[in-house]
């Protein structure tokens, strides 16, 4: 099955935001999150039997889908969710932005661990919050650890009232652990701090990972937190806008979805219904030869790194597709650094300043894609920042 992700779908001209974006015609783009490979073949049929049923009115959410959802994450992630949980949308930001609106006020801080995912920030801004930054601590073998000392200072002051946390974290790719997910579930029990555990990458682990929910580790956590999920990054379906927001209190889950309400943001399409149903019913192998396959393309990152741009350094990652360089020896600014590559490489990425000034000096490269692109990106990185 792995040679399909060899094939190159021409996507330039397709309406697609990561492709069509740019008007030089030579660029290859590996900056935005979504994958050049067709998402798995059961998703397609479940897609082409709902087109050609041909009425496309207002929908309701069918038994189906919670059965989908909660078999999913409970066989792959031991996290048994009740259909009164759930509070289906149409994406995660849209859902983070509505959790905050309606678990603080405007003033407020919210804790997140830097560099995080940008939207973080806007999501924050929007609701009229501060962040409160807990900076990661990258380790001399590329591998983040958490500030904890800082994490429990921060927790502790008293206008930081939610954390946004990144479970597994973009960009960094860390896949957190029990120990680490418990000790930061106790600091912010300790000081009222409500965790919104954005775990959108967690089916997207490397082989040998495990993803371990955040509202799994300890029943207190549960009532203390919102899960976010979508299946758009693992199978590739960000176009068709579903997500989930999970709530075990019941006082909480009716403030989001009040929230959710007043944003908007409650309806979704049909598309994203049997989508989601086929990819966790129908689509385990598919997505398993996926993830050895994005561990390939890591390795091939690592690599060619070690062997032609030593000076660089990849993050020592777990999960997601989206590497995270550390180009500080280059002596320029992460924003120099891309436009150097755009100019001179005809390379899309993205700049480390995107995620808060703990990513200055690096740059985000999207690996999904067949490796002969992969390849030819790397060459031009190469190209461009050392011939």
């Amino acid at each position: 099955m792995s040679c399909q992700f060899d094939l190159i779908v021409p996507r330039r001209g397709t309406g697609s935001y990561k492709w069509d974006s740019s008007p030089d015609p030579d660029c290859l783009p590996m900056w935005v999150a979504d994958m050049d490979f067709r998402t798995a073949p059961a998703i397609i049929d479940a897609l082409s039997r709902r087109v050609a049923h041909g009425v496309f009115g207002y929908n309701k959410m069918p038994d189906r889908y919670y059965e989908a959802l909660d078999s999913w994450f409970s066989r792959r992630h031991g996290f048994a969710i009740e259909r009164d949980w759930v509070i289906y949308t149409s994406g995660v930001v849209p859902a983070i932005s509505a959790i905050l609106k309606a678990i603080t006020h405007p003033g407020e801080r919210v804790l997140i661990q830097t560099p995080v995912y940008n939207c973080f920030y806007s999501s924050i801004a929007n609701m009229g919050c501060r962040p409160a930054e807990n900076r990661l601590i990258a380790g001399e073998d590329g591998r983040y650890e958490i500030d904890f000392d800082d994490l429990e200072a921060k927790a502790s002051e008293p206008d930081v009232r939610a954390m946004l946390l990144c479970n597994p974290h973009n960009p960094v790719g860390r896949s957190w652990s029990i120990e680490e997910l418990h000790r930061l579930g106790d600091i912010c029990l300790r000081h009222g701090v409500t965790i919104v555990s954005d775990e959108i990458h967690c089916d997207l682990t490397f082989p040998g990972q495990r993803h371990h929910p955040f509202a799994t580790i300890k029943p207190e956590f549960l009532a203390n937190c919102v899960t976010c999920s979508s299946p758009s990054k693992a199978f590739n379906l960000a176009g068709l806008q579903i997500a989930n927001i999970v709530v075990a209190d019941p006082s909480l889950r009716k403030r989001i979805d009040r929230a959710i309400n007043i944003h908007e943001v409650c309806d979704v399409n049909p598309f994203g219904v049997e989508a989601l149903i086929a990819a966790y019913g129908e689509a385990e192998a598919w997505l398993d030869e996926l993830r050895t396959y994005l561990f390939g393309n890591y390795q091939t990152v690592l690599d060619f790194i070690t062997c032609s741009m030593p000076t660089l350094r990849l993050a020592k990652q777990e999960a997601t597709y989206l590497a995270w360089i550390d180009c500080r020896a280059l002596g320029l600014s992460s924003d120099a650094i891309t436009e150097r590559l755009a100019s001179s490489g005809h390379l899309l990425i993205n700049s480390g300043r995107l995620y808060g000034a703990a990513g200055e000096g690096y740059i985000r490269l999207n690996m999904a894609c067949p490796r002969p692109l992969l390849l030819d990106g790397l060459g031009r990185m190469q190209k461009a920042l050392f011939a």
